[in-house]
């Protein structure tokens, strides 16, 4: 595939591209407001309580089918609310991926960085029902017949469960049936998958910061 411009403009009723995916399906203000006193409520439920650091992700491209995206918000084991943007692919490639955490809770010793890399070596990353909660991400993104500001609980293209009156009624969603990023940086909270398939696996452990991007 060749790379997208800034100066590409969508097919009418095909696809969308942009040099800087922006991640704007994440509430604000009162939305925000509404979704905390829901899950509060027991309205919402996280599927699993977050850590309070971020770990970084970027691959040279990512393809998959399926994709869908709200408004989300987890919760830590202190039960601080963390909002993000949720993101689901029913079935993904990634090529050249990279996963780096980077913490600076040893005073004595300084900072630790892990990183992992995967799917460097001509085999890609294989990933089913892929769920990730991010803060942020940038890349050169493409779409197939993307729907955006879609009510985010009838969302029905992404994972079985994801969008699928798991989305909070009367906020905003988007989804479409395919997707392609190609350097892709992301930032994230949590993620998950059905099944997670990593070829030419490496994890290293290492003082200092040493991360993704």
């Amino acid at each position: 595939m060749e790379p997208t411009s800034p100066e590409d403009s969508p097919a009418p009723g095909s696809h969308t591209s942009r040099r800087r995916f922006a991640l704007f399906s994440i509430p604000a203000g009162a939305a925000i407001g509404g979704i905390l006193v829901a899950m509060a409520g027991g309205a919402l439920a996280a599927t699993f309580s977050i850590s309070s650091q971020e770990f970084k992700i970027s691959a040279d491209e990512m393809t998959g089918t399926g994709f869908a995206q709200f408004g989300w918000v987890n919760a830590t084991v202190r039960g601080e609310p963390s909002p993000s943007a949720v993101a689901g692919i029913r079935e993904a490639e990634i090529v050249g991926l990279c996963q780096s955490v980077l913490t600076s809770e040893f005073p004595l010793i300084g900072n630790v960085s892990l990183m992992l890399t995967a799917g460097d070596d001509g085999t890609p990353v294989q990933a089913s029902d892929l769920i990730i909660d991010m803060d942020q991400m940038d890349g050169n993104a493409e779409f197939d017949d993307i729907e955006i500001g879609r009510d985010a609980s009838t969302l029905d293209k992404g994972p079985e469960g994801l969008g699928r009156g798991q989305g909070h009624p009367s906020l905003f969603g988007m989804q479409s049936d395919s997707i392609v990023i190609e350097d892709l940086e992301q930032t994230a909270r949590a993620a998950s998958a059905g099944t997670f398939r990593l070829h030419n696996l490496s994890l290293g452990v290492s003082l200092g910061d040493d991360e993704c991007f």
